[in-house]
């Protein structure tokens, strides 16, 4: 069986989990990775051995050993649902995935600001997920600021652009139908 693994790119409140579930419950042989779970969980239960300040790598740390295990202690297809925002940081992952034989599907969320805004401020999301940030307002002010630009052709074999959550569906078929083709 070939084995995919489908990223998820997005800014905060784009539909990357809602997607990431919806695409599990489709594909045979599906599991979702979703560093918000791993964040909460660390926030809820180690937050004493968080680093001070930098990057997260106790949050890393788990990801890491859970996708590790993911790809040596199954045959699943591996949906990563986070933001990957970050070229340089979604082409390593995805490299290390070619590597291990995977063929390789960005699904990137490309909503108008405004919605995303307007979800943000109705959203009933926990905060237990946030080290650096008091919302998840101020979480959609900084990726606006963000030089980086979404992902392009190049970056994985596959590359889905949605605009419309509507589109949603048809986009699970697509990949679906890739996943099939052995």
């Amino acid at each position: 069986m070939k084995r995919l693994v489908i990223m998820t790119v997005g800014k905060t409140h784009s539909g990357k989990t809602t997607f990431a579930k919806e695409l599990e419950s489709v594909l045979q042989q599906a599991i979702v990775i979703d560093q918000d779970n791993h964040a909460e969980f660390i926030n809820s239960h180690y937050k004493k051995l968080l680093p001070i300040e930098g990057p997260n790598t106790l949050k890393f740390s788990v990801t890491n050993a859970i996708v590790k295990y993911a790809i040596e202690q199954s045959n699943f297809h591996i949906i990563l649902s986070n933001s990957n925002l970050n070229k340089s940081g979604r082409t390593n992952v995805l490299r290390h995935f070619r590597d291990k034989g995977f063929e390789s599907i960005i699904v990137y969320f490309d909503l108008p600001i405004d919605l995303l805004k307007e979800r943000v401020i109705q959203t009933q999301r926990s905060k237990d997920l946030f080290r650096s940030a008091s919302s998840f307002l101020e979480v959609l002010e900084r990726q606006e600021k963000s030089t980086e630009i979404g992902p392009s052709k190049d970056e994985a074999n596959y590359l889905f652009d949605i605009k419309d959550s509507s589109n949603n569906m048809d986009i699970i078929q697509q990949i679906k139908v890739i996943s099939e083709i052995r």
